[in-house]
């Protein structure tokens, strides 16, 4: 099963680059037909994880995965994953 992986816990402050890393790996994962993607915002104070979660909430995001998990046992960690 493959599976990519995005850590943008270090780009947290640059908006543009996390819009731009996030849509790339879905775009990605599209492409090359992966089943899911781990993003990992990080802990922080949370703000990063909701702003990918939003990101996620888009419409146009929406409609090329199949579901998202949070991840319980790690608060800083996000799955995507997507059906083929």
């Amino acid at each position: 099963m493959a599976k990519i992986k995005l850590d943008i816990h270090d780009i947290f402050n640059e908006g543009r680059a996390i819009e731009e890393a996030l849509n790339g790996v879905i775009r990605d994962a599209v492409e090359k037909k992966i089943s899911s993607v781990e993003i990992i915002p990080g802990k922080g104070s949370g703000q990063l994880k909701k702003y990918v979660l939003r990101f996620l909430a888009r419409p146009d995001i929406k409609k090329l995965y199949h579901r998202i998990e949070k991840d319980d046992k790690n608060f800083g960690r996000v799955f995507v994953h997507f059906r083929f």
